[in-house]
């Protein structure tokens, strides 16, 4: 079967608070372990009310603590906001707490608006650094050399496991060039899925990873009925026509009838934004699922299920598991 893992922003839902968002994480977290998914990622994003995750190295040290197989990272740490030596000591401290458990995929996207992007005390050029920062940041996770005059401690000798995120070219022949393995954005940003795939693979020099490693990120809404499970996406095509309007907020609560509630525009930009994607009962979800396994050929997938009910998100994805063991 091919290996799954998890995509958690944390969503804060309508009528609850960022702490029932955590809360929920942890529940999350700790049912996927038990579903046996191989990863629980989440992500850095800043100044979203509906995303509770923004201090994501926070968050996973939480998760870790609060499972003890699975393993947990970044998807991803926006290292523009940063720089690579906090980094490097934050994935070693967490390496080092929970050794051979953790994972930190880097985005070169600020996760914000320009506003806030500032206020992280990051300027604009940072961005253009990237793949200098990540190599430093890998530099600082590996062995030391002797009198290397910046260290991370902890950090050094950890070797976290790097990967890169992207949903543009730019990131896929990044990852080839550097060899690290690479997951690509498609459960919001799909246009260049298929392109970037293909660059990956066939520009992947061996570097840290010998071989190439792809990942592809899709949603999930899956229920008892069709007829669930669609009124289940209702939120996330709620949340990203809100996104796109300029009026984000927390992840609203499903309706039944998403054409009575979105702009026809609106509506058309979510549709295709979310566009890689299973959505139905059991069997549909292994057959939408089988599609893209078919068409995409990734190494591992990793799922996102933005769903407004905790205990509905926690079905989901045990549906979802019980697709992918059907299709073996």
């Amino acid at each position: 079967m091919i290996p799954a893992s998890v995509l958690d922003l944390s969503p804060v839902p309508e009528g609850g608070t960022t702490a029932d968002a955590l809360h929920n994480t942890l529940d999350l977290a700790r049912h996927a372990e038990a579903l046996g998914y191989r990863r629980y990622w989440l992500a850095e994003h800043h100044n979203m009310a509906g995303i509770a995750s923004a201090a994501t190295s926070v968050v996973i040290g939480q998760v870790a603590a609060a499972t003890s197989t699975i393993r947990v990272g970044a998807g991803g740490i926006m290292l523009p906001n940063h720089s690579p030596l906090v980094i490097a000591e934050q994935f070693g401290t967490l390496a080092t707490l929970f050794p051979d458990r953790i994972d930190l995929g880097l985005g070169r996207a600020p996760g914000s608006d320009q506003m806030t992007a500032m206020a992280l005390r990051r300027n604009h050029a940072s961005g253009d650094r990237f793949p200098e920062d990540v190599v430093e940041l890998i530099g600082f996770l590996g062995d030391s050399a002797e009198k290397q005059p910046v260290r991370a401690v902890p950090g050094e000798g950890t070797h976290v496991p790097v990967w890169i995120l992207g949903s543009s070219l730019f990131g896929a022949q990044l990852a080839a060039h550097l060899g690290l393995p690479y997951a690509f954005a498609s459960h919001f940003a799909p246009d260049a899925l298929e392109q970037a795939a293909q660059i990956y693979r066939e520009r992947f020099q061996p570097g840290v990873t010998q071989a190439p490693c792809f990942m592809l990120a899709a949603n999930v809404w899956a229920a008892d009925t069709e007829a669930e499970a669609k009124r289940l996406r209702t939120s996330q095509q709620q949340a990203f026509a809100n996104l796109r309007s300029g009026n984000p907020g927390k992840l609203p609560r499903p309706v039944d009838d998403i054409g009575a509630v979105l702009d026809p525009r609106y509506l058309a930009t979510a549709d295709h934004a979310l566009s890689v994607s299973a959505t139905g009962t059991r069997a549909q979800v292994a057959e939408g699922l089988s599609q893209l396994i078919a068409r995409y050929r990734p190494d591992e997938l990793i799922l996102s299920s933005a769903i407004h009910d905790p205990e509905a998100r926690g079905h989901s994805y045990a549906l979802a598991m019980q697709a992918l063991q059907d299709l073996g």
